[in-house]
C-alpha cells in the first residue's frame, strides 16, 4: 500500500513568493453559467504543508479596518495567477502577530 501511494506523482507548482511578501492573486469566481477573475491583495502571514498540498494564507485589510484573511492550496485549480508586489523582510515563520495590529501597522512588515 505504502509503495502505492508514493508511485502516485502529483503535480506541484512552484511558488516564488515567501512568508512576508505582499501577494495579488487573481482567482477564478463560478456565479451561475459565468466566469469572472477576481483579485485579493494582502501580505502572506504563513505556509505550511508539503510540497505536494503546500497551503498558504493572505491576510489583507478590508473596508473600516477590518481584517480579512483566506486560506488556498497552492495547486487550487481556482488560482488563475499569484504575482509578488513587494517582498518582504521578516523574521518569523509566521506573521500571526498582525492579527493583533490595527490600522497602518497591521500592513507594515
Amino acid at each position: 500500500m505504502k509503495e502505492f501511494f508514493y508511485s502516485v506523482k502529483i503535480a506541484t507548482v512552484e511558488i516564488n513568493f515567501r512568508v512576508g511578501d505582499k501577494i495579488k492573486i487573481v482567482t477564478r469566481v463560478k456565479e451561475g453559467d459565468k466566469t469572472r477573475l477576481q483579485n485579493f491583495d494582502g501580505i502572506v502571514i504563513s505556509l505550511r504543508g508539503k510540497p505536494e498540498n503546500k497551503i498558504f494564507t493572505v491576510r489583507k485589510i478590508a473596508k473600516d479596518a477590518v481584517g480579512v484573511e483566506r486560506i488556498w492550496p497552492v495547486n487550487s485549480p481556482g488560482i488563475e495567477k499569484i504575482d509578488v508586489v513587494k517582498k518582504g523582510n521578516v523574521r518569523r515563520a509566521k506573521l500571526y502577530y498582525l492579527r493583533k495590529r490595527i490600522g497602518k501597522e497591521a500592513v507594515l512588515v
